[in-house]
């Protein structure tokens, strides 16, 4: 029995025994293959991560030295003496580069003592530094700094707009990249080109970009001027320039300037007495007072700068193919620079004149009101000026015209009328009240030679915001007489149809429904040439030339080709030779036409920027102006000299000296050449004068913006060429007076006035008036050939001074003027006309003797007699009646 028990446990023991060895086999397997699924795990883990780390790298964007540098740069405009007169800026895009040459060495050395001690020793990463800021991170520890050096902000900066991710994963990827390109851009750019384009980059606050910008808003110096303890506090900016801004959070900002200026000292790079001195500074009371002198001084944009800002957009689209977008952001954000045609001392002229109230004889006020107003049973309505005017209506106040003697005045107006809307329970929402000076005026010089704008004014009154109404370049009005060259009296000269002696009777002359008049109250002054038309601005002389000469359509398209292009299709009328047109004309536009005159004829486009250079300076636009000619030589010599004489004092040829005065003496500049032309609307809505001298073309205008009249209590009409003369005699002084000399294409001859025609002596100079005979100038070839048919010479009873009767005793000659048939109303021209027969002598008072019939009424052939001419009474002959053949 021993045995067998013994025999039994044997055997357990040995099953035992194999089950702990399979145990043991099996456990071990598993451990293998653990470890194995470990090592493929890691394996693989390993694979993915380098996968995913290659992946960011190779998809790290490019980068070079020409990637790197900071965009987003302000444009600096230059007037033609090469001063800055404007930064074009949005926010963000302010900055200004600096070359590291400019650079204080306290300014690099504070920003990289406390942005990055090793800065000049690492490869663009710091090993330490990133340590550091792990455990700082692991340990909670805020004080112990980023781990990111200069290089690798700077790629944050330029690269990664500023590395704003949201996600971790987007962090970790950017971070990622950063440090590769970090590496990569140290073994290709220098450590001075990484700080330069570093501190042009960064932030400081105030819309500040760059050290550069900063060190003018802070401390309006340049930055080569920066003091250490100034150094150190740009260098306090860059870490939160919301929280460390100089302005706003002056106690943040100065307790991190003392810990820059300790890390300067412990890094041996200032000295500990240089360290107190800065301490010492009282640096944040210039900050305030600089701030507070920025704030006065800002400025909206002047009226050329509004205008360059237009053309310059322009031109980016139709040269460079830019889209409006493109353009608008190149302007203001590419670091452009523009020079422009600007003459610093022209418009300084003209900003004083123009703004100067001794010049105007009125200054009244004009409102734009705005009120809302939520009434208590919750209706919100919006009132305007055009509410406010029929609140005068209402209240019977027939005279308002919405203008003010006095700010006074308005703020009474408008507290009348707000009490006469707002009743208890009512809510306010908001209230706007504009005022604005008047009467209004703008003015555009330029030089007539390159097109070169030099000057301009769009408005008087302070200018309160850029990009508003500019009265010079984009508004505009009815243009006047100062249309009668442009379409009527230049395209006939022009085409050889008329000359500057081609007369039209001026009376009474109706088209259709529309009978025109003149503007002056002497009367229809009979045959008057295109010279007296452009002397005397003779409303009919331009309109029968335009349409008996010219036709309204070749009106439209001198004008058009003059540069004029707000004509519709709408002005194909008569009252085009007037202005009277469907919108108006800008004074930019008008000016450079009457430029084309001062030019021999030909056209330049007005510009007002002569090139931009991009941010490296190289030529994005050279602006070469439009050119074409629009007049022959001689027809812009020929209405240069008529416009010159309208600037002379000189009344028309007329009875006792009684005709119509010259338009524009009230413009002429002494002692240098000149020539001009007014206008003036009908109802004296508005008033011009464009002119020119050898060196310069200038357009005035003034009104109102609202069009109300200009009376002689609202300023008067004639303002505007004191004016004028004043700006233009300035700018002229000290300068020579070479003239108008007149071109080969012209010459000279003695014509009568009243025919336009070759002067008969012995008659046309003793017309009634005085000598009717002067020399004129004619387009080479334009010369006429015919003689006189206007002024005649007749027999006349020398008692009644009238065509003689047989029965007259006694008989002289004299001289007459024969009238174009089919014309209505008394001229001047019409007193000296052919008479009838005398009404003195007949046969009743004078015997005649027998067999003489032959000189008897019937026959019509006694001595003074013509052919055509019937016996007194027979209305034959009459006064004003086209006389026969023979006088």
């Amino acid at each position: 029995m021993n045995y067998g028990k013994q025999s039994v446990e044997k055997k357990l023991r040995t099953a035992n025994s194999k089950t702990r060895k399979y145990s043991a086999k099996v456990f071990l397997a598993f451990l293998k293959s653990l470890f194995v699924l470990f090592l493929l795990c890691g394996i693989l883990a390993a694979s993915i991560g380098f996968g995913m780390f290659k992946g960011i790298i190779d998809n790290a964007p490019e980068v070079d030295i020409a990637t790197i540098v900071p965009n987003e740069y302000a444009t600096t405009v230059y007037d033609s003496a090469g001063n800055v007169t404007e930064t074009l800026v949005t926010a963000g895009s302010n900055r200004e580069e600096a070359t590291y040459e400019e650079l204080p060495k306290n300014l690099v050395n504070a920003f990289v003592s406390y942005e990055d001690s090793r800065f000049w020793q690492h490869n663009g990463i710091d090993p330490r530094s990133i340590m550091r800021a792990v455990r700082g991170v692991l340990t909670g520890d805020s004080s112990a700094g980023g781990g990111s050096t200069i290089t690798q902000q700077l790629i944050k900066n330029s690269v990664f707009g500023g590395g704003m991710e949201k996600s971790f994963g987007e962090r970790l990827e950017r971070k990622l990249q950063e440090w590769f390109l970090a590496v990569k851009l140290d073994g290709i750019m220098s450590k001075e080109q990484i700080i330069t384009n570093y501190l042009n980059t960064i932030n400081l606050g105030n819309n500040s970009l760059g050290v550069k910008v900063a060190a003018r808003r802070y401390f309006n110096k340049e930055i080569s001027d920066l003091t250490l303890s100034e150094c150190a506090v740009l260098a306090g900016i860059t870490q939160n320039p919301t929280k460390f801004n100089p302005i706003t959070g002056q106690k943040a900002n100065s307790d991190k300037q003392k810990v820059i200026l300790q890390y300067m000292h412990d890094q041996g790079y200032i000295s500990s007495e240089e360290e107190d001195e800065a301490l010492a500074d009282d640096v944040y009371s210039r900050i305030q007072n600089v701030d507070i002198v920025t704030k006065e001084t800002s400025t909206p944009y002047s009226y050329f700068t509004d205008e360059l800002v237009e053309q310059v957009k322009e031109a980016m689209k139709e040269q460079l193919g830019y889209t409006d977008t493109q353009a608008h952001n190149m302007l203001y954000s590419g670091g452009l620079s523009i020079y422009t045609t600007q003459d610093p001392h022209i418009q300084a002229i003209v900003d004083e004149e123009v703004g100067n109230p001794l010049n105007y004889t009125a200054a009244r006020y004009s409102i734009e009101y705005r009120l809302s107003v939520t009434h208590k049973d919750g209706n919100t309505v919006h009132y305007s000026e055009e509410s406010l005017k029929r609140y005068h209506a209402d209240i019977g106040d027939s005279g308002y015209d919405g203008l003010y003697d006095s700010e006074e005045e308005i703020q009474n107006d408008i507290n009348g009328y707000k009490a006469s809307i707002i009743q208890e329970g009512d809510t306010v929402l908001g209230e706007r009240l504009q005022k604005t000076l008047q009467p209004q005026a703008s003015f555009v010089i330029m030089d007539q030679k390159t097109g070169q704008v030099k000057a301009i004014s769009g408005g008087r009154g302070e200018k309160t915001a850029s990009l508003t109404l500019n009265r010079a370049t984009n508004t505009l009005r009815q243009p006047g007489s100062t249309f009668k060259i442009i379409t009527s009296f230049a395209p006939a000269i022009d085409t050889g149809s008329a000359t500057l002696g081609t007369v039209y009777y001026d009376s009474v002359y109706t088209i259709g429904n529309k009978t025109f008049s003149n503007w002056y109250k002497s009367g229809y002054q009979g045959y008057s040439s295109i010279r007296d038309g452009i002397i005397y601005s003779m409303n009919i002389v331009a309109v029968r030339c335009l349409m008996e000469t010219v036709t309204p359509q070749l009106g439209v398209e001198y004008a058009r080709n003059f540069g004029i292009t707000s004509l519709k299709d709408t002005d194909y009328n008569p009252a085009l030779a007037l202005g009277g047109i469907t919108d108006g004309v800008s004074n930019l536009e008008l000016t450079s036409s009457y430029a084309t005159i001062a030019n021999g004829g030909v056209y330049t486009k007005p510009t007002f920027f002569t090139r931009i250079l991009d941010h490296d300076g190289k030529i994005l636009i050279d602006n070469t102006p439009e050119t074409h000619r629009v007049l022959k030589d001689s027809t812009a010599f020929l209405l240069t000299d008529a416009m010159a004489d309208s600037m002379e004092s000189s009344r028309k040829f007329s009875q006792g000296n009684s005709g119509p005065s010259s338009t524009s003496t009230a413009a002429n500049i002494p002692g240098m050449s000149n020539a001009g032309k007014s206008g003036t609307t009908t109802g004296n809505n508005d008033i011009w004068f464009v002119g020119f001298t050898p060196y310069y073309t200038a357009g005035i205008w003034a009104g109102y913006d609202n069009n109300q009249k200009l009376t002689s209590q609202n300023g008067g009409t004639s303002f505007h060429k004191v004016l004028w003369k004043k700006i233009m005699s300035r700018v002229h002084e000290g300068m020579s007076d070479p003239g108008f000399p007149a071109p080969e294409s012209i010459e000279t001859a003695d014509i009568c006035r009243k025919s336009g025609k070759l002067a008969v002596s012995g008659v046309c100079n003793h017309d009634p008036r005085g000598n009717a005979i002067y020399t004129e100038y004619f387009a080479r070839g334009t010369v006429p050939t015919d003689v006189c048919n206007i002024h005649v010479r007749a027999t006349v009873c020398s008692v009644s001074h009238r065509l003689p009767t047989p029965y007259c005793p006694e008989r002289t000659t004299a001289v007459f003027l024969v009238l174009p048939p089919g014309e209505e109303g008394a001229t001047d021209d019409s007193a000296f006309a052919m008479p009838g027969y005398c009404t003195i002598h007949s046969a009743n008072s004078v015997i005649i003797p027998p067999g003489n019939d032959t000189d008897s009424p019937d026959s019509n052939n006694g001595p003074g007699y013509g052919p055509g001419y019937g016996p007194p009474g027979s209305g034959i002959g009459a006064p004003g009646q086209w006389p026969g053949p023979g006088y």
